[in-house]
């Protein structure tokens, strides 16, 4: 699909309606890997809408009042006297951007049939921007495009303060406001430092041309990954949808062959997905025996951390759990030797590992490339289990939803909610052109059932 013409059309900047004055929330070790991530880019489309300025109008002053509680969100990066990355907080502040957009050539239509993001791009906000770019930059820009037959709400989140987790609990409290709550039902629990609360001092800076570069590839984001000079090798986007149907084939299919007997626990369906994704991606990609692969999965920590830290926790609490082996080993093999991989590695990451990585990380602090994730591999962010066709302003439920250009790279996967709902999963993955094609044939990865 071409980009039609996007045209912005008015820019302001929303702040929270009530007075908080000065607030400092020191970043943890949970947060700074992500400091030379990407912003975190979200898209959402909705039917219908004719009253497009109400709705923006509406939209804004929803804005407004949930940014009381999430004022985070309205603040800047900063840094202490000691050099300590923080959340900086003052009235003074401009607060989140919230940009005005036309396409009126797009159709939702257009939107649901289209794999690749560089169409996307135009109804997002902040593509190639670095997180580190939230000292001079609003943590949160949002785009609200209006469309032939409805409207598209882009969000560029910056990942150095919040994860997946967090960036669903704000949009569904946006959303609760919008259609008429007075409060949110669940405050986000803003104290950081209850989950880690050494101080380490970095000394970052930005990279001399860090937007320069970016903003000459957002022409053409099919040549790499975001803003890298060098391109490297063609990616190709592709949404996959996995009915209930194909899920429950997949996870029996994981759990037929050999009944626990060595007392592990059945595999679950991420477990089982996961295995299914990573076998058919190795496969595609036509490794030889001896080449690595690497699974790498974000998973949430606010469960595993000792004391327990409740699911309103704000801000990162991922670390990247990871797992290698032969890619001879993972095809010659069931699919359940991928899915125990998987599940050691996820059942492995307790307190004891987290604060490990934590303290390790503290004594040589190494900042994450978003490309980092390890050799051929397959990274899987975002989580089936958050409730994106839940977020619901007022005018209906989303009919599509989409992670932008930024932070992808080969081998990136994204599960979301399936549209239809219950069981069924979407799954968005990023893969060098060769191997889509392969994948895209591959009868027993796409299970249509």
């Amino acid at each position: 699909m071409e980009i039609p013409n996007v045209k912005v059309i008015g820019k302001a900047h929303v702040k929270p309606k009530k007075d908080i004055g000065r607030k400092e929330c020191q970043l943890v070790t949970f947060d700074l890997p992500y400091l030379a991530f990407y912003y975190n880019q979200k898209l959402m489309f909705y039917k219908g809408n004719d009253n497009f300025e109400g709705t923006v109008e509406k939209l804004k002053d929803g804005l407004s009042v949930v940014l009381v509680d999430f004022y985070q969100l309205a603040g800047k990066l900063g840094k202490d006297e000691e050099g300590v990355f923080r959340v900086e907080y003052d009235d003074e502040m401009e607060g989140v951007e919230v940009v005005e957009a036309l396409a009126d050539e797009i159709s939702i239509d257009d939107l649901l049939v289209e794999e690749g993001t560089s169409s996307l791009k135009g109804l997002i906000p902040y593509n190639g921007v670095l997180n580190l770019e939230g000292s001079h930059r609003p943590l949160l820009a949002i785009q609200v495009t209006k469309l032939k037959d409805g409207i598209a709400i882009g969000c560029a989140f910056n990942h150095a303060i919040l994860d997946g987790t967090s960036t669903w609990h704000f949009m569904s409290s946006w959303a609760e406001i919008c259609s008429g709550s007075v409060t949110i039902s669940v405050p986000p629990f803003l104290e950081r430092t209850k989950a880690r609360n050494t101080r380490v001092k970095l000394d970052l800076s930005l990279p001399p041309d860090s937007h320069a570069s970016s903003n000459g590839d957002a022409k053409d984001t099919k040549a790499s990954s975001n803003g890298d000079a060098n391109p490297g090798p063609q990616l190709r986007e592709r949404v996959f949808k996995f009915s209930e149907a194909a899920i429950d084939k997949i996870k029996s299919t994981v759990n037929s062959n050999n009944p626990p007997s060595d007392g592990s626990k059945p595999f679950t369906t991420f477990q089982s997905l996961s295995a299914h994704i990573w076998r058919h991606v190795t496969q595609a990609r036509e490794l030889k025996p001896e080449d690595y692969t690497v699974y790498t999965v974000f998973a949430d920590c606010r469960k595993r951390v000792d004391p327990p830290m409740p699911d309103s926790y704000f801000g990162n609490l991922i670390q990247a759990v990871f797992t290698v082996t032969a890619a001879g080993l993972l095809l010659a093999n069931p699919v359940q030797f991928g899915a125990s991989t998987v599940q050691k590695a996820i059942e492995a990451h307790d307190a004891k590992a987290i604060n490990d990585r934590n303290s390790e990380w503290e004594q040589a602090p190494k900042i994450f490339q978003y490309k980092d994730a390890g050799v051929n591999c397959v990274a899987v962010g975002s989580s089936p289990r958050f409730k994106v066709y839940e977020v619901d302003f007022g005018w209906g439920k989303p009919v599509g939803v989409r992670s932008g250009g930024n932070n992808r790279f080969d081998g990136m996967v994204y599960l979301y909610q399936g549209k239809s709902g219950g069981r069924s999963i979407d799954v968005e993955i990023s893969l060098e052109a060769g191997a889509m094609e392969k994948l895209e044939k591959d009868q027993e990865f796409l299970l249509n059932v």
